[in-house]
């Protein structure tokens, strides 16, 4: 098998910021720019998932977003009041979605990328939305998985996912770990077993990569105050793909139901028994729907 080109992490500035970002495949193919959800380093986006679509003939990209992994923190902003943001209560917060979609066109700019395939997972694809609604000369394809249009009369997560997002940070790399453990099986459905392994090393790797708790805090916050995409994407002339699962227990799949109902010829792809996680027996599929979907 022909080895992939890497490029290292490094950093580039987007606007104000500088974000990290590495790259999988050769330069010079289509670009397909991966954004990650909530709390999630760009590692998450696992190597060989980048290393299968780079062979396919893209250039792959994935970052760090704003205040997670390596890329610019917003320390000096504090953290706002998630508990009060859940209440529906008023609270200012440092930035927005519509800021982060932002920050990844300004990555774009600095890779000096016109348009490209984007893919964004949870928070993600909200960031992706947004992309689609207010730079649209800049997305070819749009992919949404296990993501949501903020409309708020759709299903909320459940308590045992709520539970998942509110809970208290890690005191330490040991309560890191096992945390993440508790999460992923209550986040992960109950069809396919998880992977514990995976989840270990994973979590491992991102605390000491940078474990950086408030940045949490301010993403949620800019979810939680983002107004509903619902009627926005309604004018998205992009190609897209929707990808849920049909039992995500933090995103109900009524939320990408409502996405690819909301954007014009969007396709949904609803996966039996993948809940807010993709289980190693579903990603060829998950793969090989975005391969068809972002076909140059």
């Amino acid at each position: 098998m022909t080895e992939i080109p890497y490029s290292g992490e490094k950093t580039a500035k987007a606007g104000d910021i500088e974000l990290a970002y590495d790259t999988f495949g050769d330069p010079s193919s289509p670009p397909m720019l991966l954004i990650m959800g909530l709390g999630g380093q760009m590692i998450r986006w696992d190597e060989a998932f980048c290393q299968a679509i780079a062979a396919q003939g893209r250039w792959v990209i994935r970052f760090d977003n704003r205040d997670v992994g390596l890329s610019t923190k917003f320390e000096e902003a504090g953290v706002p009041n998630v508990m009060a943001l859940v209440q529906g209560e008023i609270v200012d917060v440092p930035y927005t979605l519509k800021d982060m979609a932002g920050d990844a066109v300004g990555l774009l700019d600095s890779l000096g990328i016109e348009a490209a395939d984007v893919v964004g997972v949870s928070m993600g694809g909200m960031i992706a939305q947004s992309m689609a609604i207010h730079y649209p000369d800049r997305v070819r394809t749009l992919t949404s998985i296990m993501s949501s249009t903020g409309n708020p009369n759709l299903p909320q997560p459940t308590p045992e996912a709520m539970s998942v997002l509110l809970a208290p940070p890690a005191s330490s790399r040991t309560d890191y770990i096992n945390n993440s453990l508790k999460s992923a099986k209550v986040l992960h459905g109950p069809k396919y077993p998880l992977n514990e392994e995976y989840v270990r090393n994973y979590s491992e790797r991102s605390y000491d990569r940078c474990y950086h708790p408030p940045g949490f805090g301010r993403q949620l916050g800019a979810i939680l105050t983002s107004e509903s995409r619902h009627e926005a994407l309604g004018n998205v002339k992009i190609p897209t793909l929707v990808i849920h699962g049909d039992v995500d227990p933090l995103v109900p799949v009524e939320g990408g139901k409502d996405t690819a109902k909301s954007i014009p010829e969007a396709k949904l792809l609803i996966i039996e028994g993948m809940g807010h996680s993709f289980p190693t027996e579903v990603v060829p599929q998950i793969l090989q729907s975005i391969l068809q979907h972002t076909a140059p």
